[in-house]
């Protein structure tokens, strides 16, 4: 178990044989046998590969196995096999650190996620998703108003929702069910932490839709299509849409735009293609304004402050519940949040001004 819980911290971390010796002081063939199991190494060996791969010597130990079941990427090229292994690698220890501490309660304290079954069950075009996503929020009684806090939605939901430390701008979200070792499955949900609030709210849901239109597709349609066409009709619904802008408008005004993005925390570029498929706006004067919109350079950066980031709170409050009901320890509540003793003795009382949540 030690050997491939090394191998997985090095290939996270994105360490070769070699870079991993340097850093420890050991020669690349000595990680070699380490991961084969040929040669333990001592503690503190140990020590120095947790600190080299950037996490906590518990995660050598650690009992319980997840596997990914399924990974779909939204990525672009740039984002190969390598780094894509690596990021797997990486969920997976997050992962599992959920399923150990949702193990320690006498029931599973989170809804076993499932698609509503009022949903149709066959989409012949882009346009019904339209209905669909309506369909989807009306079963879990969302309305049509703003999704103030869409991580929060998910995971009361039953989805497992992760934020990651990955700095290669390709990638943006993934979607996968991972199977714990007594054959339990948890969909779940990833994005990247790098992008502003307005891009990781869309990718969820982007991700959200690949969950739900799963084997409702028309053969002739583009599931990434298809997944971005409900990530938008989920953000903000036709009924919105239509309520905000008018039913049919000549142009839009960049203002009218910039107000609706920090409301339902779905960009410019996002309201735009909006007006754009729910008939406000035609396709001519969609194209004219998004020239414009391209020229003052706002595909890279729109206007004004970034949205504030997505962050699952659950798996805290979980810790903490954990904590309180006496179904973990002090010590392990600290290791599932990645932090030290001190530290969380602070926490826990409140005590320091710049307490924030872990995952």
């Amino acid at each position: 178990m030690i050997a491939d819980r090394i191998r997985q911290a090095r290939l996270a971390a994105g360490l070769t044989l070699g870079a991993l010796g340097e850093k420890v002081c050991v020669s690349h063939t000595a990680i070699q046998k380490y991961e084969k199991g040929l040669l333990t190494p001592s503690s503190s060996q140990l020590l120095k590969l947790a600190r080299a791969c950037n996490i906590r010597t518990e995660y050598f130990f650690r009992t319980h196995t997840v596997e990914l079941l399924q990974p779909e990427f939204r990525k672009t090229s740039t984002f190969g096999k390598t780094a894509q292994e690596a990021l797997k690698i990486k969920v997976i220890e997050l992962v599992e650190k959920r399923v150990e501490l949702l193990g320690a309660f006498p029931e599973v304290p989170i809804l076993a996620f499932a698609p509503p079954a009022t949903l149709a069950d066959h989409i012949a075009t882009l346009d019904e998703i339209e209905t669909f996503s309506d369909q989807v929020r009306s079963a879990w009684q969302l309305g049509m108003n703003p999704i103030a806090d869409l991580t929060d939605t998910l995971e009361g939901l039953g989805l497992l929702v992760i934020v990651v430390e990955e700095e290669n701008p390709g990638f943006s979200g993934l979607t996968a069910k991972a199977r714990t070792d007594d054959g339990r499955e948890y969909p779940i949900v990833v994005v990247s932490k790098r992008w502003p609030g307005d891009r990781q709210r869309f990718t969820l849901a982007h991700e959200l839709g690949h969950l739900l239109l799963e084997g409702r597709l028309a053969g002739g349609i583009n599931e990434e299509k298809a997944c971005d066409r409900f990530a938008g009709a989920f953000l903000a619904p036709r009924i919105a849409v239509h309520q905000l802008l008018g039913q049919q408008r000549h142009a839009l005004e960049w203002q009218e735009l910039y107000v609706l993005k920090h409301e339902f925390g779905l960009s410019m570029a996002g309201w735009l293609q909006r007006a754009r498929q729910c008939d406000v706006i035609t396709d001519t004067t969609h194209l004219s304004m998004f020239k414009r919109f391209s020229a003052k350079g706002w595909r890279k950066n729109e206007p004004g402050g970034p949205l504030p980031k997505e962050h699952p709170q659950l798996f805290d409050q979980l810790v903490y519940r954990a904590l309180a009901e006496q179904y973990i320890s002090e010590s392990k509540a600290a290791e599932l949040l990645g932090i030290p003793m001190m530290r969380f003795h602070k926490e826990r009382q409140l005590e320091l001004s710049d307490v924030v949540a872990h995952q």
